[in-house]
């Protein structure tokens, strides 16, 4: 058994991992890759799709499941597995994907804001359809067959249908944990515990990071009370899939237990709407009864049609208003905030984590004019910000996932995490005695002899038709030789250099040859990755 990084290594973006067992290749996760540009250009990146059996999802999230489009359009014909609920969820993610791209393909080409000719989606909505198609829902805890190998899916919690995945070749068991949720979320279920499992592959998000000690439904009750005491109404930026189904239910909660007003709830966004829906269909994978999901719902206006999103606008008596995006990077939350954001006795509300340079993350850090639609917006409204109703397990969280495992697994590897992040978390389970492996891209582990996990890196190479990295020259000898220029030579200088800062490959030199790969990579590295790589140029 063997596996490889492909993405979601040094980053919390672009989930793939590929685990090949003989003949049998299973790529685990298909995201797209979000955030710097210099991640999401990597999304034009194909993968060699004619040697993959099977793609096996753990969550619907676009950064797990949103390169699947591409995937197919590039030719790959294998199925998709994943989670009713997760293929329900998709549904609704992957169109409105595909149909953004065109959207922001065509402004680019209007506007002329576009240095290629013609700026192009990645994937289209019709190719989003197609790639729907080659969906295959499969039940939990019930293994099925991909070529020589056996995949079950376990509770991760997280968001509706959220899964960690089980691979057994029957002499390994590789678990990967997917995006793994909080034990005490209101309305997932908490994460199951591990299989007994060799090799655990375990993401990091929140690997230096605890959730805030605070009451959040106290603190939301405080904030709603406080502004309908004005005349006011609250306005919650937040994300359509997981995010404003907690809200529903924690205002529903705090309606019924009369720690807030009776007052009307507007949720202005289709794809949270039709998130609602799909999480009312599937009450069986949820910790809200049927009867929960009516109730909370009940008494919601779901805004749809573009003239009623300018209607929601001419209401004057107090209520609270979520919409998309979660971090005013777009959508109709924007339009509601020019309108409201002016008056001072409504309330902005963020309920989420503000990525910095979004203009969520300019509004927290204190900045009170923001520009909008080509004008500048001043914030007179209260500013108010509650933390802890993330969906991800914090660091204690991921520790007692992994103490809670039936069997001492051989080797954890960590991945989908910041570098400060995984080498956090990295240290605490090394303090436990665990051994722990930092996930490097491009770098493939053999994971076959024996139950402790003996690793063999393999030669860095990219999974892609453009041309494939060179393996270095004496690998097994006291130095790594580069001689030719090309991106994925960049990409596999890189590897290697975070293959031995993991540990996973011994100190040894690095070399570049040539005047072109010495500029390629001393325009592509950070300067301390430079001091670590020897260049000469002729």
């Amino acid at each position: 058994m063997r596996i490889q990084f492909l993405g979601a290594a040094g980053t919390v973006t672009g989930s793939r991992t590929l685990v090949t067992c003989g003949d049998t290749r299973v790529l685990v996760d298909c995201g797209m890759f979000q955030g710097f540009k210099q991640n999401r250009l990597r999304n034009w990146d194909p993968l060699e799709v004619n040697e993959i059996d099977a793609v096996v999802l753990t969550h619907a999230h676009v950064d797990h499941s949103g390169w699947i489009p591409a995937l197919v359009r590039n030719g790959y014909q294998g199925p998709v597995y994943c989670t009713k609920p997760t293929a329900d969820l998709l549904s609704i993610l992957l169109p409105d994907a595909g149909r953004i791209q065109e959207e922001d393909a065509e402004y680019a080409n209007r506007k002329g804001h576009t240095k290629h000719a013609p700026a192009l989606p990645i994937y289209t909505e019709q190719d989003a359809y197609e790639a729907l198609k080659r969906i295959v829902p499969v039940e939990l805890h019930a293994p099925y067959a991909i070529g020589g190998v056996e995949v079950e899916h376990r509770v991760a919690g997280h968001i509706l249908g959220a899964t960690s995945v089980v691979v057994r070749n029957g002499e390994r068991v590789l678990q990967l944990s997917g995006d793994l949720g909080r034990p005490d979320d209101a309305v997932v279920p908490a994460p199951e515990p591990p299989a007994e499992a060799d090799v655990l592959v375990l993401e990091s998000t929140y690997g230096n990071r605890l959730h805030p000690d605070v009451d959040k439904l106290e603190r939301l009750a405080t904030i709603v009370t406080q502004t309908v005491e004005r005349g006011g109404m609250v306005l919650i930026p937040s994300f359509a899939v997981g995010r404003a189904q907690g809200l529903l239910w924690g205002l529903h909660r705090l309606m019924e237990e009369g720690r807030i007003p009776r007052l009307p709830i507007v949720v202005d966004s289709p794809m949270a709407t039709k998130a609602t829906d799909a999480f009312v269909r599937n009450p069986d994978a949820l910790r809200l009864t049927p009867g929960d999901l009516r109730a909370m719902t009940r008494n919601v206006q779901f805004v749809g049609s573009v003239e009623e999103s300018r209607g929601v606008n001419s209401r004057t008596e107090p209520f609270v208003l979520i919409a998309a995006s979660g971090m005013l990077t777009g959508g109709r939350v924007l339009h509601h905030l020019v309108q409201r954001a002016p008056t001072k006795k409504n309330t902005l509300l963020f309920v989420g984590f503000q990525a910095p340079g979004t203009r969520g993350g300019r509004i927290v850090a204190g900045e009170r004019t923001v520009k909008m639609f080509g004008n500048k917006i001043k914030l007179r409204c209260d500013v108010e910000e509650i933390g802890g109703f993330s969906a991800h397990g914090d660091q204690q969280d991921l520790l007692a996932w992994v103490r809670s495992a039936p069997m001492r697994p051989g080797r954890i590897f960590l991945n989908h995490g910041e570098p400060e992040a995984s080498d956090a978390l990295r240290g605490l389970l090394k303090d436990e005695g665990y051994d722990v492996t930092v996930a490097s891209e491009g770098v493939e582990w053999d994971l076959s002899e024996d139950r402790r996990t003996v690793l063999k890196p393999v030669p860095p190479k990219r999974a892609a038709k453009r041309p494939a990295a060179p393996e270095p020259q004496g690998l097994a000898g006291a130095s790594l030789e580069f001689r030719e220029d090309g991106d994925a030579v960049v990409d596999a200088i890189r590897a290697a250099l975070r293959a031995m800062e993991s540990g996973a490959l011994p100190r040894i030199p690095v070399v570049a040859h040539g005047e072109r790969l010495a500029a390629r990579l001393e325009a592509a590295l950070a300067p301390e990755e430079l001091r670590h790589v020897q260049i000469e140029r002729t």
